[in-house]
């Protein structure tokens, strides 16, 4: 089939070589530079998998900035443009996923259009109503940073927001690509697809908001994290995943998703949805503090990504805990190979690790690293396990 891919980050990219492998794939992208190296087989995002399969697997993928030649004769084409929460009127933006579709429309009218971008409970009704079209199907992905094709190719189900022969047919192209020989596939209502995303992402962060808050208790009453975790984990019903304290849960999907699952509850009764986005600001205000008890007049973080195997650090909770020490009057300072400014958000960037280690009298890292293991009596993490 011939598939188009509109957006070329994390789940755009890692959609495409899923596809690519036995489909004809077209991705598409504003930036020229991205389409540049995506048609050099270069990915201009971290990610292991997405970098092998580029460079090294027989892929029918070819990458361009022209989206109305692209979608003609096009079998499916599949949105995963960002959407921002916009903090103003409490919403995800959705326009440029909106913009899309409508030009999508006007050059291919026919072509089923899959919304991989996750949107507020209710978007795919309200755009096909709004366009007079029955032309668009929300299907939710479950990706990590770092990860995002791994997860495509060992998925841990797969959901389109259709009942229909058509969302049949895309559930098993992705089936197709994975090297998993089975995967639960669930069917469902599109209103119910896109709060299946929101509610996903808002346990995860409930689950890291508990296990900080635990962390919180033990650091303020001289206990032992460590101990607490494994005792409490050992139940079966709890598990033992996604239980390593940090600073708070950050990076492009939880805080904004959280954010609009409250926004949908607007009048429904909740206590909890909203209780896991404020603990996750009370961590960083205690972080924060607890940093500044030590009387440092520099401080360092060191890496700005929430977790090794990423170089994404947009809404990062490593940012929120930066933010809170400047306010205390104390000098901040990061290093961070991926920016190649000198500074950052107001906040100098040191390149040189030698230079970082000795300049700075507290050393930040949301996640342990071995470069770090000369200067630990200056060092100030909660990654318990040294694990993402």
């Amino acid at each position: 089939m011939k598939i188009v891919v509109v957006g070329m980050g994390y789940v755009g990219l890692s959609n495409s070589m899923l596809l690519a492998q036995h489909n004809k794939v077209i991705g598409v992208d504003i930036s020229q530079e991205r389409v540049d190296a995506l048609n050099a087989r270069k990915s201009p995002i971290i990610d292991n998998e997405i970098i092998d399969y580029l460079s090294k697997e027989d892929l029918n993928f070819n990458a361009t900035t022209n989206l109305p030649d692209s979608v003609t004769g096009a079998d499916y084409v599949i949105v995963s443009t960002p959407t921002n929460y916009d903090e103003d009127i409490n919403y995800f933006d959705t326009s440029s996923v909106e913009s899309v579709i409508e030009e999508i429309i006007k050059c291919e009218p026919n072509v089923c259009i899959i919304i991989k971008s996750t949107v507020p409970v209710g978007f795919t009704d309200k755009i096909n109503k709004k366009l007079g079209t029955q032309a668009v199907v929300f299907s939710p992905e479950f990706l990590r940073e770092g990860h995002a094709l791994l997860d495509n190719l060992y998925p841990s189900r797969i959901i389109v927001g259709e009942k229909s022969e058509r969302a049949e047919v895309f559930a098993h192209l992705l089936l197709q690509g994975s090297l998993k020989e089975t995967v639960d596939f669930l069917f469902t209502g599109s209103c119910e697809a896109e709060a299946i995303k929101l509610f996903s992402n808002t346990y995860l962060a409930m689950r890291v908001a508990f296990f900080n808050e635990l962390d919180s208790y033990a650091l303020s009453k001289g206990l032992d994290s460590r101990q607490l975790v494994d005792g409490i984990c050992l139940d079966k019903r709890i598990g033992n995943t996604y239980n390593n304290p940090s600073f708070g849960y950050g990076g492009y999907c939880l805080p904004k998703d959280t954010k609009q699952l409250l926004a949908n509850y607007d009048e429904v009764p909740q206590n909890l949805i909203q209780a896991v986005v404020l603990s996750n600001e009370s961590r960083k205000d205690f972080i924060a503090d607890r940093i500044s008890l030590q009387s440092p007049n520099t401080v360092g973080f060191y890496r700005l990504i929430m977790k090794e195997g990423s170089d994404n650090f947009r809404l990062s909770a490593v940012q929120g805990i930066m933010q809170r020490i400047k306010a205390k009057g104390i000098n901040v300072v990061v290093y961070e190979p991926y920016l190649k400014a000198s500074n950052f958000c107001g906040f100098q960037v040191i390149d040189s690790l030698d230079q970082f280690k000795s300049s700075v009298d507290v050393i930040v890292a949301n996640r342990y690293s071995s470069e770090l293991s000369d200067v630990e009596s200056k060092l100030f993490t909660r990654d318990l396990f040294q694990n993402n």
